[in-house]
């Protein structure tokens, strides 16, 4: 994708008024031209097709990006971190799935965003669940609705209010309300004023101790070996198809499996289920056989 990354060097984090009036220049695509342009990327590898496809959606990320000026980032970084975002939606984007690649994008650009923010809002992270960055991204949207931005802590209706429409605790809203309305401080603050004592001294150190990690260590690898062990129960075709599905951290799709053994995808998917039933089953076995020391 270097190809395209070299279109985004209009850079919006320097003259922003200029860049939004840069990118208007690249026009928007119909639905055949964006179709066949994608097949061109997709099948051929052509970056001309590509770098297409993403600057006529670099309004699009401007659009959604304004949408998150709320959180005290420059707008010019947000519009960056959705560029990125584009640029990985057209890399994965299959135009015989029938939507238009505005409507997939539109993932990839706010998960880029968001998950920006959450690296930058502070040093302390703000959430590491989905309910928790749902709860993030939606508690300022709800508290305006409410009319409570102004509020210091939630009333307690206005708690359980947001607790229900988000599907969280009332305590996490509690909490991340309370930790949105704080600055961070650091942690070399002085905890008096005279200057005696700092505010890392009263923290408690609660990473494991050395015996717990070396036992995590074994765990982990007994667990690898019997994985090991487990995948050999399988033919070729189940333990190429159970890893590409699960085992990796980009599985492949179901589509790319049913081309690849010219077989459907619901065939696939069968494989894939009984493959992994297997394995659970051997794994099990294996355990019951060899318990850990």
């Amino acid at each position: 994708m270097s190809a395209i990354a070299s279109t985004l060097s209009l850079a919006p984090e320097g003259n922003l008024s200029r860049y939004l009036q840069d990118i208007r220049k690249f026009p928007m695509l119909g639905p055949e031209e964006e179709y066949m342009l994608a097949k061109q990327f997709r099948e051929q590898g052509d970056a001309a097709a590509a770098n297409r496809l993403v600057t006529s959606h670099l309004r699009l990320v401007a659009k959604i990006a304004m949408g998150y000026r709320g959180y005290g980032l420059p707008i010019g970084e947000l519009i960056s971190e959705g560029n990125v975002g584009i640029m990985q939606a057209v890399k994965r984007f299959d135009p015989d799935r029938g939507f238009r690649l505005a409507t997939y994008a539109m993932w990839w650009i706010r998960a880029a965003i968001q998950e920006y923010i959450l690296h930058s809002w502070s040093l302390v992270k703000m959430g590491t669940t989905a309910a928790q960055k749902k709860l993030f991204f939606n508690l300022r949207k709800l508290k305006g609705q409410m009319q409570a931005i102004e509020e210091g802590d939630l009333s307690p209706e206005n708690v359980r209010k947001i607790a229900e429409h988000l599907d969280v605790a009332e305590a996490d809203v509690v909490s991340m309300n309370r930790r949105l309305a704080s600055p961070d401080h650091s942690l070399n603050a002085p905890v008096r004023a005279d200057g005696e004592g700092e505010w890392q001294d009263w923290l408690v150190d609660d990473r494991d101790d050395q015996e717990t990690d070396l036992g995590e260590r074994e765990e982990m690898g007994r667990r690898r070996r019997l994985l090991s062990q487990a995948l050999k129960s399988l033919n070729d075709r189940e333990r190429h198809i159970l890893t590409q599905r699960r085992l990796k951290d980009d599985p492949v799709t179901l589509e790319d499996l049913s081309q690849h053994y010219g077989i459907s995808r619901e065939r696939v998917r069968q494989i894939e289920v009984r493959a992994f039933e297997k394995l659970q089953k051997s794994m099990k076995n294996a355990a019951v056989e060899a318990p850990a020391h």
